[in-house]
């Protein structure tokens, strides 16, 4: 490979993971906006650090690690950068693949723990304020009421439950949902993958390219 070849390598890397670095600061901040504001609280008892906003800050947060050791590594043609973002690539890739096969292997435990942690949060729902604003969010935007249906709810439908006698539960309404939605979560999880497999090439095929041209020129 030349070493305007090698150049070019360089700034795609530079300039992917400058792009997907931006992308995780957006998700970083949407997800610190919604702890401020407590959009989302939580639903499921047992696990109260499961909310939507400190997913996002999570996720944010290793998006925006993970490529910044791919902009500095790539620019500064810093083989330690470079294999530091392609193992933390790889170990996300591994994590995604045993996380797929985990929910189709517990499937069935999982739907059960889901509706059971839905049906618990109920109880909280006019105690505590951010449960309440989450419910209302998931009705309103699924247009759905309780888990099941209206019986979930023991002092009657919430004003977010719509007037509809007929309305569906949550639950089945997100399976619905899912369903629904089934081709383009595949598409885009395949892109994701992709991407970073892509990534890892382009970091292994730089790191190897920085090996041959300090030979080369005898450093």
């Amino acid at each position: 490979m030349s070493m305007s070849s090698l150049k070019l390598l360089k700034y795609v890397l530079f300039f992917f993971n400058l792009l997907f670095w931006f992308c995780g600061c957006c998700v970083l901040s949407f997800g610190i906006y919604l702890l401020i504001h407590k959009k989302f609280g939580v639903l499921f008892f047992n696990l109260p650090f499961l909310t939507l906003g400190n997913v996002l800050v999570i996720v944010g947060s290793i998006i925006m690690v993970v490529a910044f050791l791919g902009c500095m590594g790539s620019i500064k043609e810093n083989k330690c950068l470079l294999m530091s973002f392609f193992v933390l690539l790889l170990v996300i890739l591994l994590a995604e693949v045993i996380l797929a096969i985990l929910l189709f292997v517990y499937e069935q435990k999982l739907n059960k723990y889901v509706a059971d942690g839905l049906t618990d949060s109920i109880q909280r729902y006019q105690s505590d304020n951010s449960t309440k604003v989450a419910w209302d969010s998931i009705q309103s935007f699924l247009q759905c009421c309780g888990v099941n249906g209206t019986s979930d709810w023991p002092r009657g439908p919430p004003a977010s439950c719509p007037s509809d006698s007929q309305v569906k539960g949550c639950y089945i309404k997100a399976q619905q949902w899912f369903q629904s939605n089934f081709l383009y979560i595949g598409i885009i999880t395949i892109c994701i993958c992709v991407v970073q497999v892509l990534g890892m090439s382009f970091a292994l095929t730089l790191n190897c390219q920085i090996d041959k041209s300090t030979r080369v020129l005898g450093l």
